[in-house]
Parts: structure tokens; sequence; C-alpha cells
């Protein structure tokens, strides 16, 4: 029987190595469907003179009756005349995707509502992320004649792009960096054509692997409000490259819907509404579109929630990101999905250490499942590169090595990502109380890797009034970049005030987090490029709400979460505010600014707020820095601090949007209706603050356990913390 993987089953395993060839989907596939109808966020089309070509919002329109790879294609209708011209680039370098494609060979797939004659193809320039294009080629390749309503295989060699009249050294493109392919007119026949296409890739014939022979197993579903969960079991044999998902509604046949890469065993059928039953089955597909037989039937009926569900849903849901998307050597968070597999994200990683106890509280996992986990994740970070005791930003999933991403001079510690992986060890070593051997190496280790981080060293000198972000063995404090708050670097101060073996002067709250001389001053504007909080303190009213501290009008909703998800400011105060009122204030200033638009972006209001750092937002809620673009993190981690505006947030994201906002691991990272644009992705960074913050709302734990290690209450004390 050839082994498989449970992509699903929360109560199956732990983690287990996903097979490479599951990992191989993004190395192959450029284009397989769209995540909203209309406009295609990801193209730029334009035509001149009497050529005419269909478009708008300067994009080429998502095709939904037509499709190869379910449900949707691309639309590319055209008329080429003389003295005209037209083109359409599609981009290829969207969210985070490393562009490592595998293959010497472009393969589309081609469909026409009448025959398209060798005359009336359209052009073809391929462009690398280094800017190289290749000559004009015909778009279908060494296909004379695509007949009218059967999809059509195309396949252009590299090599034969290579050998074309005008090829030249700089114009040899590199497909495994391939950054737009762009379809231009050609002959002007003067006749109009419509040509759908679908199923982009690079691939090579030779290695393609065949054969997905069996059925999938273990097809299972659930229904929740507006969607059915549908889960089954991964198949670990070479040659899945992903599944095909068939689904039946009143006895209809079963007909394709969606599709789903190899290594998740999980797809998201959101019906839009309760009290409507689905069946579904399920098709493993090979890298040339060749279909195992069906699964068995599974089927579920969507249900009303109450608000205790919902938030239960979106726990369970953003949890698996740490979850089941772990990286599978660490069990550490992945930076953004999809991306590079291997890219483990420190910080991300403390977030889902506290989004995992909020799981296995919830009973999404077992507690035995979770010391498992924890082990796993406790054995990397004791083998991973540390740098005086402080991790890189990124480490190499496999081997624990240091990325450096930013640049060469990012090639050691980092203490921001470091406080917040201490943040979230510190709640499991408070969580894992039992006196079991594993349990007992859970704490003893969390405290030797804590005990370790030498906070004093990152001050760059004993007279020094700030902690400094990163240091490099090779660099030393060659970037330089102080921590002077207001924003996200208040936890590092707390810990590195608490810490029992490297501490930091208490004085340094005072002069560094909330720095008031020249430099803390001038690091305020530079960044934020106002007056308004440049000197910690703000004290202006903004939408009526009046904001103690925080730079212009407090900034992106990211800072009221990253410090305060295990630290809890309920209560009390410092020499300058107190954090939860004043998170609640930017919370509330965050909304207003949504209903009152200035920018006039589509869908903005009262129930769709949320400005913070994502992949494609503009992140502060400021006419200069808007984009158009809602992160859902914003007002989800902002339940303890606005929980009936962060309700009517939720259940718009869920029950208005759902069809294009959630996923596999809930809400994708952000949405732009202005621009039809609606993420596939998810960032490590903002999946778990959903669960942390919920919880919190709900039942305090991760406040409650981290504030109970015996290091935080004197610490806090140092500062002056004190009862509001």
């Amino acid at each position: 029987m050839p082994h498989r993987l449970f992509g699903l089953g929360l109560s199956a395993v732990v983690l287990l190595a996903v097979p490479a060839a599951a990992q191989d989907y993004d190395r192959h596939v450029v284009f397989d469907n769209a995540r909203a109808p209309g406009p295609y966020h990801f193209s730029l089309a334009s035509k001149t003179g009497p050529s005419q070509l269909e478009y708008s919002d300067g994009r080429i329109p998502v095709e939904t009756g037509h499709f190869r790879s379910p449900p949707n294609s691309l639309r590319l209708k055209w008329t080429s005349l003389y003295g005209g011209d037209w083109r359409v680039a599609i981009d290829v370098q969207h969210y985070f995707r490393t562009n490592d494609f595998d293959g010497h060979r472009l393969t589309l797939w081609v469909y026409a509502e009448e025959e398209i004659g060798p005359d009336a193809s359209p052009g073809l320039i391929l462009t690398d992320k280094k800017g190289a294009s290749s000559p004009t080629i015909r778009l279908l390749g060494d296909v004379k004649n695509v007949p009218a309503h059967q999809w059509v295989p195309v396949h252009i060699a590299l090599d034969d792009i290579h050998d074309l009249v005008g090829s030249t050294e700089d114009s040899k493109v590199d497909l495994r960096h391939l950054a737009s392919l762009t379809i231009v007119q050609a002959l002007d026949d003067g006749k109009p054509h419509t040509l759908y296409l679908d199923d982009i890739r690079i691939d090579d014939p030779s290695t393609v692997p065949h054969g997905p022979a069996l059925a999938p197993v273990g097809a299972r579903a659930k229904g929740y409000e507006r969607h059915i969960d549908l889960s089954w079991e991964i198949d670990a044999e070479p040659g899945v490259e992903s599944y095909r998902i068939y689904r039946s509604t009143d006895g209809k046949p079963f007909e394709a819907i969606g599709i789903q890469k190899a290594e998740i065993g999980r797809y998201e059928d959101f019906l839009g509404a309760s009290g409507k039953t689905a069946s579904y089955r399920i098709a493993a597909l090979d890298g040339e579109g060749r279909e195992s037989p069906l699964s068995e039937a599974a089927s579920a009926t969507t249900r009303a929630l109450d608000d205790d569900e919902l938030l239960t849903m979106v726990q369970e849901a953003q949890f698996r990101y740490y979850w089941e998307g772990a990286q599978p050597d660490s069990g550490m968070a992945i930076e953004v999905k999809p991306g590079d597999p291997n890219q483990v994200a420190v910080g991300a990683s403390g977030f889902g250490i506290m989004a995992m106890l909020v799981g296995i509280d919830r009973g999404f996992v077992t507690r035995q499942q979770g010391v498992e986990r924890f082990l796993k994740i406790l054995h990397f970070l004791n083998r991973a590169e540390r740098f005086h005791g402080a991790f890189p930003h990124y480490l190499d999933g496999r081997t624990g090595k240091r990325m450096a991403f930013f640049g060469k001079y990012d090639n050691g510690g980092d203490l921001i990502e470091t406080s917040f992986l201490m943040q979230g060890l510190l709640c499991a070593r408070q969580y894992f109380t039992k006196p079991t051997p594993d349990e007992k190496e859970i704490r003893d280790t969390i405290t030797a890797l804590w005990h370790a981080v030498d906070y004093d060293w990152y001050r760059d000198g004993k007279d020094s009034k700030f902690l400094y972000w990163h240091w490099s063995p090779d660099y030393g404090f060659k970037i330089h970049h102080p921590l002077i708050g207001w924003n996200e670097s208040l936890i590092a101060y707390l810990l590195g005030i608490a810490s029992p073996t490297h501490a930091i002067p208490t004085s340094l709250w005072d002069s560094g987090w909330a720095g008031q001389d020249e430099m803390g001053i001038a690091y305020r504007r530079w960044w934020s490029r106002t007056t308004l909080g440049d000197h910690f303190t703000n004290g202006g009213t903004y939408y009526g709400v009046k904001l103690e501290v925080g730079e212009g009008n407090g900034s992106d909703l990211f800072f009221t979460h990253f410090s305060f998800m295990g630290f809890d400011p309920r209560g009390m105060r410092d020499a300058y505010t107190d954090y939860f009122k004043n998170n609640r204030a930017i919370s509330l200033i965050n909304q207003a600014y949504a209903i009152d638009n200035p920018g006039k972006f589509k869908g903005y209001g009262a129930d769709a707020w949320g400005f913070t750092a994502g992949l494609h937002a503009g992140g502060r809620p400021a006419p200069a820095y808007d984009n158009g673009t809602i992160t859902p993190e914003g007002p989800l981690g902002s339940f303890p601090y606005t929980p009936k505006e962060s309700m009517l947030a939720l259940k718009h994201f869920y029950r208005d949007l759902g069809s294009k906002t959630w996923g596999v691991y809930g809400f994708a990272d952000g949405y732009n209706e202005t621009d039809n644009y609606f993420d596939e992705s998810y960032m490590g960074l903002n999946q778990a603050p959903a669960v942390v913050m919920i919880e919190n709302w709900r039942t305090g734990l991760i406040w409650r356990l981290f504030m109970s290690n015996p290091e935080i209450a004197p610490a806090l004390r140092k500062i002056g913390f004190h009862k509001d």
C-alpha cells in the first residue's frame, strides 16, 4: 500500500515530511487561476490605433465559463488591424514567490471560441527578473491551427527561442527567473478572435513525474456558516502535483470547482449561505494533468453559527498556518506562503507558538501532539545559529543556518525577532507545567534559550541609551538601527529589563523606548514624516478620539498587537500612558479613518477597516500611505480593544467577502476592492494575532501565561508601571 500523509486531520499526525515532489508546484506553475472574477489584477493591457482589445481598468478579464484548471482562466479577445497595436503583460513576480522555476519549456493551454489559423497567432515576449527579453515569438508555438471548443496544449522550448532570428546574448531569457509574459499584436488579419489561456507553467518533459494511479483517500467534509471545509490524506507517492475538487449539489453530476497544491490536503468551498448541502470527490493529478480515479464522496451542510462559533472557526483556521503549514524539518513558521518553503521566520514562529498554545487549549490538537511539536521546535532552535544568544530574522528550516534576506549586513542577530520568539516561548514555559520528562525538557530548554539572550550586548556599549536591532559577527553594529518607540519594540525593552542573566538598565525604558532627546525626536520624524508624536507622547485628538502616545494618528495597528500578544497592559500605566486604553484609541481612530475614507476607496466603512503592515498594504491610516488595501489582521488582532468593532469587520470579511478572502489558513493577508485585488497569500506575522488576541479577549489565556513568568512583574515595577 503506498504511503500517505495526513494533511488535514488535526487529530492525526503531528508533522511529517512533505515529499519533495509535492513542494514543486510553485516551481512549475506560472498561472493556474485567479482569486476573483473581474479584471485580472496581475495584468496590464493597452491598445492603440484601430486595433481592438477587451479590457477594463487596464486589465484583461477573468473567464469563469471556460477553464482547464477550475474555476477560471484568462480571456484574450482582440482584433488586429493595420496601423494599430495592442499588448497584455502578465506579471509573474507577485507575492513573495521566489521565481525559482524548474524547467526549459514553457507550456500553456489555449481554448478558442472559433478556429484560429496559422496567421492569427498573437506574439509573445518573455522577460526575466534581470530584464532580459526574448524576441517576439508565436504565442501558439508550433501549433498551426487551434480548433474551436477544445483545450489544446502549446509547448515552447527555451532552446527554440534562443535560436530565433534576432536572438542575442542579451535576449537569452532565464526561465528560472521569469518575471512577465507579454502578449502582443502580430499580423493584422482584421478578424475578431477569442482565446482563453490557462495552466501556464514551466517544466521539462523529461523530468515531469507521471502517474497518480490511486484515488485520494480519507475525504471528509465539515460545514460552517457559509463554507464547507474539505480535507483528505496527502499522497506521498511521487507523481502527484495537485488535486482537483469536484462538487455535486441537489443530486446533480459532479463538476470540477477548484484545485489544490499537492502539499495541502484541504480545500475551502465557499457556498455563500447556510442550509446548503454539497458532496465532494477528489482526484490527484500529475504534472501533465492526468487524473487518478476519484475519491469516495464526502458530504456536509452549512449551518448558521453564533458569534462564539465564528470566533472559534477563525482561530482554528488561522492556527493551521503554524500547524499544517509549518516547515517540516523544524516545525517553525514559514515567512510567507506561497514563498520559499524553507525560509522560517523567527518572530512569526514566536507568534505561532502562542497560536499553537491556543490550539492545544481549545482542543484543535491534543496536548501530546503539542508536546511533540514543541520538542521538535526546541530541538531545532537549540542547534540553530545564534549571535550573543539572539537569533537571525530568518533561518533555513533544514539546517538552522542564517538567511541574510535583507542584505549582507543582516547576517547576524535580530533582537526584535528574538524578542517576539521569547515572548511566545515564555508563554509555553508556563503552559507545559506537568511533571513529565517531555514537559520538563520543554521548560528547561526554554529557560536556557531565554537566559542565553544577551540583551545588554545589543546596547552597543555600556554608555548607550538605546537597544539596537541588529548585530553581525562580520559587520558588528553596521546597520545601527536604534529601537525607539512608538512601534513594535516595546517587548524588547521589557524583556531586556526582565532578563535574569543579561539585563539592561531600567533607565533605557525612558531613554530608548520613550526617548525624547534629539536622537529620539529625529528618529520619529525620519520614519513618520511628522512632528505629531515626535516626542513619544502625542496628546492630539483624531476623529474625536484622544491619543496619548504614537506618531501621527497612531500609525499601523500591528504596533498595538505584536508586543501585546503576551504582555497584558490592562489596568496599569507607566509614566506616559495606559497602553490598553492607548491601543483602543489607535484602533478606534483606524476604524474612523475607514469611515471617513479620504481616498474614496471602494469598500471602506465601519465594518471594513484595518490599516497595518501586509504584503500589499500601505499600512498607516493616512492618505499618503493608504493604497486601498485592507488587512484583516488589523481589526482581528484588535479584538481585546474593540470587540464590537472587530466583530463587525470579521463578519463582513467572512459573510460578504469570504469567497475571495477565506482560504485554508483563514483570512488571506489582504484585499483591495478598488483594484479587484484579493490576496492568495498568507504571512506568518499576520495569521497568529487573530488567534491569540481573540483568545485574550475570550479567556485571557496568553496574557495570563506570559504575565505569570516570575521575571515579568519585578521588571514592570522597576519601569514604574502602577495601577491606572
